[in-house]
């Protein structure tokens, strides 16, 4: 595909997006999902799962730094961290930043987004791959921390695609009932909650899922240009009392500058740490009435 071609984000009937396209990469269909990369003439490399747009090199670094340091700050002292999901590896980087992390393991159900994502996409992952620090496992997250030890993470990141098809398990009552057991007694998950203009009832649904196995529960926001629609949310739950402590810009500047991170970032800094969880209404109404 090449010339004056075009590619149409399917996510919404009605409203979308296209990106033309300088050259197709890849396009084949795995066991699980559709899976396309290509190179842009405006954003870069992109890929695309089952029609709806994951990442592009463009804007890659807003989610993943927001994805990955927001949660891992607020707890302050994380040194295991799950990944679910995240098969291009931009997670896995960010986390690996982190000089408190001593092990982060990966588990994205689709190897065919990681061997996509190495070949075509490896400025989003950088050298995140060949850490001593991280596991990669080609497998099932659901059956992962079903079976995995109680109080063996102090976070859990899940970047997954929409509840929907793959993605749609991830969203379970018993997914969030495993994933709090296993973390840890000051632990944190965060995950994808969609596009609340266009989305309202994934921020709605997840949230009053999560709150049945979390305490606390509640979100924050990330302009990424191509998750198009406005603020893309990402839900965060606690068993402890990490978000209710120390969510000031000085003491997230004090956990940053510890973890080596500060001043690395394209998106994330203390001030847009703490201030993005500084909901709109039109977002927070569609939230648990939970006390933080």
């Amino acid at each position: 595909m090449t010339g004056d071609s075009w590619i149409n984000e399917t996510l919404y009937e009605a409203w979308g997006q296209r990106f033309r396209v300088r050259r197709q990469l890849a396009k084949l269909r795995s066991d699980f999902q559709d899976i396309l990369v290509f190179d842009s003439e405006t954003h870069g490399r992109v890929l695309i799962l089952d029609g709806v747009v994951q990442i592009t090199e463009r804007d890659e670094f807003v989610y993943q730094e927001m994805l990955a340091h927001v949660p891992l700050l607020a707890h302050g002292q994380a040194s295991r961290v799950l990944i679910i999901g995240a098969g291009d590896g931009g997670v896995l980087r960010r986390v690996l930043q982190h000089q408190s992390v001593t092990k982060a393991v990966m588990v994205e159900i689709d190897g065919e987004v990681i061997r996509l994502s190495r070949e075509f996409l490896p400025t989003v992952s950088g050298d995140a791959w060949n850490d001593p620090r991280a596991q990669v496992i080609v497998g099932d997250g659901i059956d992962y921390v079903r079976k995995a030890d109680a109080d063996h993470f102090d976070v859990i990141i899940v970047d997954s695609t929409d509840p929907a098809g793959v993605g749609e398990i991830l969203f379970s009552d018993d997914f969030y009932a495993n994933c709090s057991r296993v973390l840890s007694g000051n632990g944190l998950i965060v995950n994808q909650c969609g596009v609340p203009f266009m989305q309202p009832d994934e921020l709605r649904e997840t949230s009053l899922r999560r709150a049945r196995s979390f305490p606390q529960v509640t979100a924050y926001v990330a302009a990424v240009p191509t998750y198009v629609g406005g603020f893309m949310t990402l839900g965060i739950a606690g068993k402890g009392t990490a978000l209710t402590t120390a969510q000031t810009v000085p003491a997230i500047a004090d956990a940053a500058d510890r973890a080596g991170i500060l001043g690395t970032t394209r998106y994330w800094t203390p001030e847009i740490h703490v201030g993005a969880f500084n909901l709109p209404p039109y977002i927070a109404e569609h939230l648990p009435k939970v006390n933080l």
